[in-house]
């Protein structure tokens, strides 16, 4: 049963059956401190410290005590062992899993933004938002900010009243705000304007004064730009002051700054803009809305705004199609705000190169005096690494006001901008939603008599009001779908304009005339589709589709052949012109199916690499072995691109497909097989047949190398290996860590340790072993900026700790793998930290915390393309966890999908030596030990006890299943001998883990 909270005064608690009885003050607290979170996770350490002020011995036990107690409060019906659905665990603490809706505060919220319903969200309001907690500093940002929004509600009431004709209504709810809040001066121009249009122009006047002089007073200010216009108006008698400016949402008359419906989010900008003038620092606003919902308009009304107040502004928009180099809209704003535009400087790691950077740009940005803007219209085409620069800009402290506007479709969100609006979150932005105007707007728009009918034909969408308003005007009739309206004007229009159109939509929203073809006739074509509203010109020989919809209309119109032909003819047009373009050239002539879109393709997709953008390479590099057909240097490229982005799996089909193609071609399987530096950090491999043929080519073409390419074979051998390689990888690998030190290459010696650290399992106990070869890779990597080797020692390090019992060290180097991975962009890590928060979970928290967090970490794993890693791990991670806690009921039939050993009899086959050697053979004693097989239970005993002082899996940074010496204890008792030993190392192993 759902359950809904109210922070809008003291904390209370309902669900369908009424009010729930919330417990203690401490518990109420911890529900508190998560509500002001939003549902983000609150570390346990934030919730200790929200709870006692000062450290107190048992507190992590308490807080687990009061988040059960909690629990059945907020679940009553939950069966016993089922993981909580409102109150859930997730590393590194716990959050509060709630619809949009669940909190009056989340609904309050979204009334304001909205502007609908805002009288009866004020009425939610029962006293000062968490009244209880007024005191504590958890909560009082969070209340402060509830209560600026509660002001700014009542002020939009006001406003929403003046629009509506109730001056005296809003005049008096206006006049007791302003006592109470002084010094806001936007519910002063409301009250003055209220009682100006109630007909008390001299009490208008009268409240301009008393705002004049409070604002002298107390602060020692003069009333700002707007309260003085308004007194200007008010003694002008303006007539702008009982009429409302209208607008379709796309164009603007010449001196309005306000749009049909949408006064209040220009309001809610102009907040916060305020905002981050008053802070001095970086703010962020999303605009979001169907296609047509006039987001460009609003961003260019308050742009016009802004910039007549004193503000610097720049504009960057993403073209509606490919063919533009990488992070095209912020080389546009960069360009715009004059000086030098940072240049990407070259780097060993691409990651490091690319942090650099970014950090460049955000200075570039900081620099200067004054207030700037910045818009980033259409983020729903966005690139890459346009998304990674926004979300790089944010997260850089900038030391000045700077608001950065971004525009998307709501309807068209890819993955990527799915992820970029994920890392901005913690930001807050503020978040503008466009719906449909109101029949009263449509009514302002195209006259009362067809607003009606335009309004349930287009949702109140302004850029289908205004089109199915023209052909209204036009024919005296509708057509019946939307979609065709710009078909239908399209076709009203002389052949030779529809031809310029034809050729436009091709070249993309923005027209290049150059590209359309010289001469007065294309001119006077350019000049009469602007005339007819399908182009705007936006200054000398610069042209643009007056909506990302008229050229998809259009372009969409064309048969796949005539657009062949005509990116044909667009791509030799950029050819003579602009020959150097690359980006346009391979966007044309790979869309007219041409294989002279290769080669530029190629140059392309290398430079998106350069500009450390591979998913767009990845692109690229696609695109033109669809032209091209199997060519081993394609292959090669794009296998490279899909590693640095994560897609694992599908980069070792085209790198075998490259491999393939190389055949017998020494110098072509040598770039294949040196140009694939990826670091590992599982000693299964994700396709051992694939390994297998990269190490047979690794034999075949290694003698007669130079030294640097003999030392990255080698190390290739070692890595592709693994387990499986026996004593010529490990030679292998050590001969590689003697050329990398000899050579003295920093690189080379990364991708060597990388290899070492593979073979370093001959046996049980190395976790010492490994930890030395982590904090050298950590060190090694740090000074030289490879920081995905740096990423790969900190996660060899988490393991090998882990192995150790030593959690606290493991803790601070899965907080320095999670810190350079969300800086550097790198995907992937957070899969391997998260399991290990689990582990930790298991060993130092409830089951059942445990097994959520497991199951949690299990699904962030699945189709990430590492079957070496997820290969059944959730099950034995589940039943590790049962055997760590004494839980000794049947294994579940999943546990058997891991392996034969999963289960608790049968067979006991040799391990391998890997990661989980010491965590397998445990499992291998158990049923050793209940058969009674002594010669079993003698090669085990004496396998496991190298690593005595170990947790058994805990090297794999995944699972456990405790100590190794507890084993070691039960094989020497049903050996017959001493077990006592084992039992004390066993206790202190665990004692240590639990510190």
């Amino acid at each position: 049963m759902d359950v809904s909270f109210g922070v809008l005064g003291p904390l209370v608690a309902g669900n369908g059956r009424g009010p729930l009885a919330l417990p203690g003050p401490r518990h109420r607290a911890v529900l508190a401190r998560l509500l002001v979170a939003r549902g983000r996770v609150v570390p346990v350490d934030a919730l200790v410290d929200a709870l006692w002020p000062e450290p107190r011995p048992g507190a992590v036990g308490a807080l687990q005590t009061f988040v059960a107690t909690l629990r059945r409060v907020l679940e009553p019906d939950r069966a016993p062992r089922t993981p909580a659905r409102l109150l859930v665990t997730e590393a590194p603490g716990y959050a509060l899993r709630l619809p949009p809706d669940g909190v009056d505060a989340w609904r309050f919220e979204a009334a304001v933004r909205s502007g609908e319903g805002i009288e009866e969200a004020l009425r939610w309001w029962r006293g000062p938002a968490y009244a209880e907690f007024a005191d504590e500093p958890w909560a009082r940002p969070e209340a402060a900010r509830l209560e600026e929004l509660r002001l700014v509600a009542v002020e939009r009431r006001a406003s929403g009243w003046l629009a509506e004709g109730r001056a005296a209504e809003a005049a008096a709810d206006l006049e007791s705000h302003v006592d109470a809040h002084p010094w806001r001066e936007e519910a002063w121009r409301l009250l003055a304007l209220a009682l100006y249009r109630a007909g008390r122009q001299g009490d208008a006047l009268g409240a301009l004064r008393r705002a004049r002089a409070a604002l002298a007073a107390d602060l020692g200010v003069d009333p700002g730009p707007e309260l003085r216009a308004l007194e200007k108006d008010i003694l002008d008698q303006a007539p702008q002051l009982t009429l409302v400016s209208v607008d379709d949402g796309s164009n603007r008359h010449e001196h309005s700054r306000v749009l049909v419906g949408r006064e209040a989010e220009l309001a809610r900008l102009a907040e916060a803009a305020a905002a981050v003038e008053a802070r001095g620092r970086l703010g962020l606003v999303l605009i979001s809305g169907d296609a047509g919902a006039g987001k460009t308009a609003l961003a260019e009304a308050f742009t016009e705004d802004l910039a007549a107040r004193g503000w610097t502004t720049a504009w960057g928009t993403s073209p509606d199609r490919s063919g533009v180099p990488a992070a095209w809209p912020w080389t546009r704003i960069l360009a715009s705000l004059g000086g030098s535009v940072p240049e990407p400087e070259p780097a060993d790691d691409p990651a490091v190169a690319r942090f650099h950077w970014h950090r460049a740009v955000a200075r570039r940005l900081g620099d200067g005096p004054g207030r700037l803007l910045l818009v980033l219209d259409d983020l729903h085409w966005a690139g890459e690494e346009t998304l990674a620069l926004l979300a790089a800009v944010v997260a850089d402290p900038v030391a000045r006001p700077v608001l950065v506007v971004a525009t998307y479709r709501t309807t068209d969100i890819s993955p990527e901008l799915t992820e970029l609006l994920g890392r901005v979150a913690r930001a807050e932005p503020v978040r503008v939603y466009l719906g449909g105007l109101t029949v009263e707007d449509v009514a302002q728009l195209v006259g009362p008599d067809a607003a009606e009918v335009i309004h349930r034909r287009t949702g109140g969408n302004p850029f289908f009001v205004r089109e199915l308003g023209r052909v209204l005007d036009a024919e005296g009739g509708l057509p019946e779908g939307v979609r065709d309206v710009v078909r239908y004007r399209v076709a009203q229009l002389p052949e030779d304009v529809r031809a310029v159109l034809r050729r436009a939509a091709v070249i993309g929203t923005d027209v290049d005339l150059d590209l359309l073809g010289d001469g007065n006739t294309t001119l006077d074509a350019v000049e009469t589709a602007a005339a007819r509203g399908f182009l705007t010109e936006r200054g000398p020989r610069a042209f643009r589709f007056a909506h990302a919809l008229v050229r998809d209309a259009v372009y969409e119109d064309l048969s796949r052949s005539r657009r062949a032909r005509l990116h044909a003819d667009v791509a030799e047009a950029v050819e003579l012109l602009r020959p150097d373009d690359v980006e346009a050239l391979a966007h044309h002539f790979l869309l007219a199916g041409s294989r002279r879109g290769v080669p530029y393709a190629r140059a392309a997709a290398e430079r998106a690499e350069r500009r450390f953008a591979p998913h767009e390479a990845a692109r690229l590099w696609r695109a033109a072995l669809d032209l091209e057909g199997d060519d081993a240097g394609l292959h090669m490229g794009l296998a490279r691109s899909l590693a640095f982005a994560g897609a694992l799996a599908e980069a070792r089909r085209h790198r075998a497909e490259a491999l393939t193609l190389a055949g017998n071609d020494r110098e072509m399987t040598l770039r294949v097989l040196t140009a694939f530096d990826v670091p590992g950090v599982w000693t299964e491999n994700d396709d051992p047949e694939l390994a297998r043929r990269v190490a047979d080519a690794v034999e075949r073409v290694l003698p007669g190398t130079d030294r640097a390419t003999r030392c990255r074979l080698l190390a290739t051998l070692a890595l592709e290996l693994r387990n499986v390689g026996g004593e010529r990888a490990r030679a292998a690998a050590h001969e590689a860590e003697a050329l990398a030190r000899e050579l003295a290459d920093p690189a080379l010696l990364a991708f060597a340790l990388n290899a070492r650290w593979m073979q370093a399992f001959d046996r049980a106990g190395l976790a010492p072993e490994r930890a030395t070869l982590g904090a050298e890779l950590v060190e090694l990597s740090a000074r030289h900026g490879l920081v995905t080797f740096e990423v790969l020692g900190h996660l060899i390090l988490v393991q090998a700790r882990s192995a150790l019992a030593d959690f606290a060290a493991a803790d601070v180097h899965a907080a320095a793998a999670d810190r350079l991975g969300e800086a550097y962009d790198i995907p992937l890590i957070g899969v391997f930290t998260q399991w290990y928060r689990a582990l930790r979970t298991a060993v130092t928290g409830p089951p059942a915390e445990a097994e959520a967090a497991y199951r949690s970490a299990a699904a962030r794993l699945s189709g990430t393309g590492m079957s070496g890693v997820d290969n059944g791990i959730l099950a034995l991670a589940l039943l590790c966890l049962r055997r760590l806690h004494g839980d000794e009921s049947e294994v579940d039939d999943d546990f058997g999908a891991y392996a034969p050993w999963c289960r608790p009899s049968g067979e006991i086959p040799d391990s391998p030596r890997d990661l989980l050697f010491e965590a397998r053979t445990c499992l291998h004693a158990v049923a050793a030990i209940t058969a009674g097989d002594r010669a079993t239970m003698t090669r085990l005993y004496d396998a496991l006890l190298p690593a005595a002082g170990e947790l058994a899996g805990a090297g794999s940074g995944l699972v456990t299943l405790g100590p190794v010496a507890g084993c070691l204890a039960a094989l020497a008792e049903a050996l017959g001998r001493d077990a006592a030993v084992h039992r004390r190392e066993a206790a202190e192993v665990e004692a240590r883990a639990r510190s």
